[in-house]
């Protein structure tokens, strides 16, 4: 089965606060989805057009549960408190085996 993963890069983040109340939401909904988190963190080397941004990468098993834990209700409650308090690039994308 060809494994799933969510790339998240932040470009801004406006209000920490709402930030952390995602992330305190977010981390149950991965678990719970299948995710595991790859990294996570703020110490990225970027090049050619790059620009170093925080990065977070989450591996699923499969590219449908990478689908599914994101369009799930405690997924979807995560979104609603981060709502505008970054500014980010999200992909879900599916791994080559």
């Amino acid at each position: 089965m060809v494994k799933g993963y969510w790339v998240s890069v932040y470009r801004t983040v406006s209000d920490p606060a709402k930030l952390a109340a995602y992330d305190e939401l977010a981390r149950p909904a991965v678990r719970a989805g299948g995710g595991r988190v790859l990294a996570r963190g703020s110490r990225v080397v970027a090049h050619d057009a790059g620009i170093a941004e925080r990065t977070i990468l989450i591996e699923f098993d499969s590219f449908e549960q990478a689908v599914a834990a994101r369009e799930s209700a405690a997924y979807q409650e995560a979104l609603v408190a981060l709502s505008d308090g970054v500014e980010r690039d999200f992909r879900i994308i599916e791994g080559v085996d």
